[in-house]
């Protein structure tokens, strides 16, 4: 996969700054991560060293750091509750933790009700008010949550940084 995306790459002259950047970890919560979920990923635990290595790495350069937990109740839930057949992450769910794998006071965890990340949280107001312009992203649910944070971030003028050996999915297709 990363060699098909090598002529990709090379059109797109970006370079990450740590003094303008964020790091947004989406969704490395129990409840994709755990072997007990139904909705457990077994590409989830090839991304974890990783995802662990880069909160590091950012954590030393100052980069703040912005975990995403999602959750939903019946309120929240939109179109939610009827895609996943009532299957929504609630709040009272300890499968809805993110995992303690991750060290959630090397930054700020913020909740969402929908797969992209600055929907209806103060996502954004967060990066702005520290002048940050670029985000990377890693975490779980690849072709839902980190891709439409992803797009959503491109929209509201920040440059998206994607990791594509950090995020994980069902399946290799997605």
């Amino acid at each position: 996969m990363l060699a098909e995306l090598q002529g990709f790459r090379g059109r797109h002259h970006q370079t990450l700054d740590p003094r303008r950047s964020a790091l947004l970890v989406i969704d490395m919560q129990r409840y994709f991560l755990d072997e007990s979920s139904g909705a457990f990923l077994p590409a989830s635990q090839a991304i974890i060293p990783g995802v662990l290595k880069i909160i590091e790495c950012c954590s030393r350069a100052g980069s703040p750091i912005l975990f995403t937990r999602h959750l939903n109740t019946d309120a929240n839930g939109g179109m939610m509750s009827p895609w996943w057949h009532g299957d929504l992450i609630r709040p009272e769910d300890p499968l809805s933790e993110v995992s303690p794998r991750f060290d959630v006071s090397k930054g700020k965890v913020v909740e969402k009700s929908r797969y992209d990340a600055f929907y209806q949280t103060q996502l954004e107001e967060a990066l702005r008010g520290q002048k940050i312009s670029q985000v990377v992203i890693c975490g779980v649910m690849t072709h839902l949550c980190c891709e439409t944070t992803a797009r959503s971030a491109f929209m509201r003028g920040f440059e998206v940084f994607f990791t594509v050996d950090g995020t994980a999915t069902q399946n290799e297709a997605f």
